[in-house]
């Protein structure tokens, strides 16, 4: 019989999992558990990911405030520490805020406006245009910001920021002083000691205060070793970290590229399928009415199998259907582009016959249909089960 379904995401409950739990075996055992109470088999390219998150708990890897201070005190001293560009959130950077803040005499902290990195909302664009303000030209004070603005809350969280990072920054006993601000280079008129916490553009920002003499750590740069024996990212330092208490943070996972390895090993073994595994943070989309980015972690997936490198090689059956074959209708259609999927290039970069298909890399795909599926609530389906996403119209 023709197949009629195409790709199918589930989400897989679990144990919860703590430090040291065999995290390859939990995996397994979830996913073939819920094959056999779901009557669903396991096939060769099928994916299965998991979160960022139970990686990160199965290490152990958190740190608290006291180490994160004693780090940013061992790079950038105890006077006064310029903090800038960091996102609005109490889950990803209120406790970071805390820890830096313990290092440090006085905190300039600088926000980026009208919207922070990942799209978070300090003022609507409608707000600057009714004061004729350019923010990549205007500089304002807290006073400056209040007068012209007000309160502003978060249209989702209901949270004030700037008033909620200066009791953040306070409660950690030292003064706070903020900037409004988009040009990395602001922040040396206060200080030219500098963490600079944006996550994707964090290089080039470095980069300008470096080649103006500043000493800077970015959040990657904080916690990359660890410090009095607390959890360290290599790689990432605080970078995808979330809040784990009012006064601690798991980390994002340290070197897990051996666990999607195994746990496609032992797929191979249990069932003689080749499954494509990975590790996955946050999807890449868009909110169309919060205009918020998800993408908070430094990449979408810290690790994954070698079948997930690369990115789609699609043709689109719209343009086909719509040029190519416009004269044909019905079986003849299907035939015909059926026998062009069947015979089209391994590389499509550049055919017109791509046009409209999505140019971005496996993973960061696969990822954000497994943030979607997953959620960050109360689901419970911290696994991600993917069937039929490397099939096509041909696939029987």
């Amino acid at each position: 019989m023709e197949r009629k379904v195409g790709t199918v995401s589930r989400g897989i409950r679990c144990p919860i999992i703590r430090q040291g739990d065999d995290l390859v075996k939990i995996v397994v055992d979830s996913v073939l558990e819920a094959a056999e109470s779901e009557k669903f088999d396991i096939r060769d390219r099928d994916v299965v990911a998991i979160t960022e998150s139970i990686v990160a708990r199965s290490q152990g890897n958190y740190a608290d405030i006291e180490a994160i201070g004693q780090d940013v005190r061992n790079k950038l001293g105890t006077e006064t520490i310029g903090v800038i560009f960091p996102i609005l959130s109490r889950n990803r950077f209120s406790t970071c805020l805390k820890g830096i803040s313990l290092a440090a005499k006085k905190i300039i902290l600088m926000l980026s406006f009208p919207r922070d990195e990942v799209g978070n909302q300090l003022l609507t664009e409608e707000q600057l245009d009714e004061h004729h303000i350019d923010p990549y030209q205007t500089v304002l004070s807290l006073e400056e910001y209040r007068a012209l603005f007000g309160e502003n809350k978060h249209p989702f969280t209901g949270i004030d920021y700037v008033d909620y990072y200066k009791e953040v920054v306070q409660s950690a006993g030292a003064e706070v002083e903020f900037v409004f601000a988009n040009q990395a280079k602001e922040i040396l008129k206060y200080t030219d000691k500098v963490i600079n916490c944006d996550i994707h553009t964090r290089r080039r920002t470095k980069r300008i205060l470096e080649e103006a003499k500043a000493t800077v750590c970015s959040l990657s740069d904080i916690l990359t070793t660890s410090v009095n024996g607390s959890g360290f990212n290599a790689k990432y330092g605080l970078l995808g970290s979330n809040k784990s208490t009012e006064s601690s943070v798991k980390l994002f996972p340290n070197e897990c590229q051996d666990l999607v390895q195994k746990i496609q090993k032992n797929f191979l073994e249990k069932t003689g399928k080749h499954v494509e595994v990975m590790v996955y943070g946050d999807g890449a989309f868009k909110d169309p009415v919060g205009q918020i980015w998800e993408l908070a972690d430094p990449v979408v997936s810290p690790a994954f199998t070698e079948g997930l490198d690369g990115t789609p090689n699609e043709l689109k059956l719209k343009y086909l259907a719509d040029n190519d074959f416009k004269g044909l209708t019905g079986e003849a259609l299907k035939n015909a582009i059926s026998d062009r999927i069947k015979e089209k290039d391994t590389n499509l970069v550049g055919k017109m016959e791509t046009e409209g298909t999505t140019p971005r890399r496996l993973t960061d795909l696969i990822g954000s249909l497994c943030d979607l599926t997953s959620g960050s609530g109360d689901k419970g389906t911290p696994i991600v089960h993917i069937q039929g996403y490397f099939d096509n119209y041909t696939n029987e």
